[in-house]
């Protein structure tokens, strides 16, 4: 489900950022920039919590029993091992009825339900790197909670920062981090792949940007099944054997060129 724009403003001002990692970071500049009010970041590392708290006008905390009571809103952008955890000890330190989400594509929002019931997801469905600045207007706010009233106020939280807001419940978000994975962690393997092939035979990976660039804009439009093009789409064995011929001198890119060629056959 789409949120449109004119959301109630019912938005919380001011968040604990429980983490500052990639995700961490950039959500809390991204909220200090828009005028929410981060009180405290948290991280055990020390230089991590300090720069993040310098740019958000935030209090550093490195410990967990550092985090007060007293912010809207607690965001944990941590591992997906740490949350259950880091939620726990949160629970000795704040009000019962604190309200509590985590960024996760992947974890249950139920994860949280033993220790608030007022609980829900903030997911930010995008890479993140430190050295890069993502651009927040069209990035997919994923939010859910089983409080109504906390899902709405998530909802005017994620419209603070981004026009693409979407309730997704805990079922779809694990779908849609699959999705995710073959989209962005495997195409970045692949890129690699390529790269490490051109740089073997001193050629530049520059040569194949215009190509990805046309990849990405076709399927803007078209579903990616219509655009497949290549020798195991049109069954070109010839060219297939001697692209395998080459790559035994990359074993480990052979194994993955014959899978994916044996799934495009499949496929058509």
């Amino acid at each position: 489900m789409h949120f449109n724009t004119n959301t109630p403003a019912s938005a919380f001002s001011r968040i604990t950022l429980i983490g500052s990692g990639n995700v961490g970071y950039h959500l809390g500049r991204r909220l200090h920039a828009v005028g929410v009010e981060v009180v405290q970041v948290f991280s055990r590392d020390k230089e991590k919590a300090g720069e993040l708290a310098a740019a958000t006008g935030a209090r550093a905390a490195t410990r967990l029993d550092q985090i007060e009571p007293g912010s809207e809103l607690y965001i944990l952008a941590v591992s997906d091992d740490a949350i259950a955890s880091v939620a726990g000890k949160l629970r000795s330190r704040l009000p019962e009825q604190s309200a509590i989400v985590h960024t996760s594509g992947a974890t249950p929002s139920s994860v949280l339900a033993p220790f608030f019931p007022r609980y829900g997801i903030f997911y930010p469905l995008q890479t993140f790197s430190r050295g890069r600045e993502p651009s927040f207007d069209t990035l997919p706010i994923c939010v859910h909670s089983p409080d109504e009233e906390l899902a709405s106020q998530l909802a005017a939280l994620g419209h603070r920062i981004s026009r693409s807001v979407h309730r997704i419940d805990d079922a779809q978000r694990a779908v849609l981090h699959v999705g995710a994975v073959f989209v962005n962690n495997f195409t970045n393997h692949l890129f690699h792949i390529g790269q490490e092939i051109l740089a073997d035979e001193g050629l530049s990976f520059g040569l194949l940007l215009p190509l990805i660039r046309e990849t990405v804009n076709k399927i803007e439009e078209n579903p990616a099944r219509d655009m497949q093009t290549g020798p195991a789409r049109r069954g070109d064995q010839e060219t297939i054997s001697r692209h395998l011929e080459y790559l035994k001198k990359f074993p480990q890119f052979e194994e993955v060129y014959q899978v994916l060629t044996k799934s495009i056959q499949k496929l058509f």
